[in-house]
């Protein structure tokens, strides 16, 4: 058993193995038990959902705090932290998504939870040719630095709303060009057998479903752009901006289902976001002009809750007038 002990990316086995197992597990019982078959998820079950998902991801920190260090562990659910709040502008295009293919919410589950599967793939791809770049070109770190402080400036300068015509998406449009689709849904199903008006013989065709999994995936890859970068300015540890980005992606599921319908509430949140990105991006810079080793990680965690808690509070008071949306998502 003496290979559990050996390092992979500068962490024991038995530790990636651990992290693993968690992760799995929480798949098989969010799938097999809480969520087996079709069926709509309340507001309730989930915010019971997010509340544990955001449990376990903090309860993680203790794990590695044990193994490791506190100075690990500030990174950690700092990385959780920025991570987490970043996924709430994927929120709103997944919302959209949804809608535009009028995807009911009994079959919302079934699209996230295998867009989730993809997610862990995509971004451990992602995070391990982030880890291989940066320890061969340290530099890179100031390219991700420089990056990630002027997405923030133009997040903060950006006048108007965003708008996403998912028809006029280039992804879409190829799909839906090169691939036989359904025009209406076929219950849960990705993927149905009917005959080829074209050819008159039986074919394989997607169904919406499967083009709203495939533009949820691309999303999520557009996110991470901003993301990845952003956990590697707070820290080069492949096993700590894996585990922060998967254990903050977990729960987003829930946290969906949770949150799409009050969105609204957190529109100027995205003024906090590019503060945050501009702070996490000129950390590597302010540590250099202090003639530190590296920016504080307890300073950097508490002034990344402070920068969030203010936007949050901020955007909670300016919308509490504002008139719910009945119907979010078709």
């Amino acid at each position: 058993m003496d290979f559990l002990f050996y390092l992979f990316l500068g962490t024991p086995i038995w530790m990636w193995a651990t992290f693993i197992g968690v992760v799995l597990a929480l798949l098989v019982l969010d799938l097999g038990l809480l969520n087996k078959g079709d069926h709509e998820i309340g507001v309730a079950q989930s915010l019971r959902l997010s509340a544990l998902y955001i449990a376990l991801g903090l309860g993680f920190s203790g794990f590695i705090y044990w193994q490791t260090d506190f100075t690990s562990t500030a990174h950690y659910l700092t990385a959780f932290v920025v991570e987490k709040t970043l996924a709430l502008d994927n929120i709103f295009v997944i919302a959209l998504i949804f809608s535009f293919f009028a995807i009911p919410r009994a079959y919302q589950h079934r699209v996230l939870f295998w867009g989730i599967l993809g997610v862990i793939v995509l971004r451990g791809l992602m995070i391990g040719l982030g880890a291989t770049l940066v320890a061969e070109y340290h530099w890179i770190l100031y390219f991700f630095a420089v990056f990630l402080i002027l997405t923030g400036v133009k997040m903060l300068f950006a006048s108007g709303e965003k708008t996403h015509d998912i028809a006029a998406n280039p992804v879409f449009r190829f799909f839906k060009k090169r691939m036989r689709v359904t025009e209406e849904l076929h219950g849960n199903s990705f993927f149905v057998k009917q005959v080829d008006p074209k050819t008159g013989k039986l074919a394989s065709f997607a169904t919406p479903l499967f083009l709203a999994l495939i533009l949820i995936e691309i999303a999520d890859l557009i996110f991470a752009v901003d993301s990845v970068p952003a956990v590697f300015t707070i820290t080069t540890d492949p096993f700590i901006v894996y585990t922060s980005n998967i254990f903050a992606i977990l729960g987003l599921r829930a946290l969906y289902f949770a949150l799409a319908a009050i969105l609204h509430r957190f529109a100027y949140l995205k003024y906090a976001l590019s503060v945050l990105l501009i702070f996490i991006g000129s950390k590597i810079f302010v540590a250099e002009m202090m003639d530190w080793e590296k920016f504080p990680a307890w300073l950097s965690l508490a002034i990344t809750f402070a920068i969030l808690a203010a936007g949050v509070l901020f955007s909670l008071w300016k919308t509490k007038d504002a008139v719910v949306d009945p119907k979010p998502a078709a």
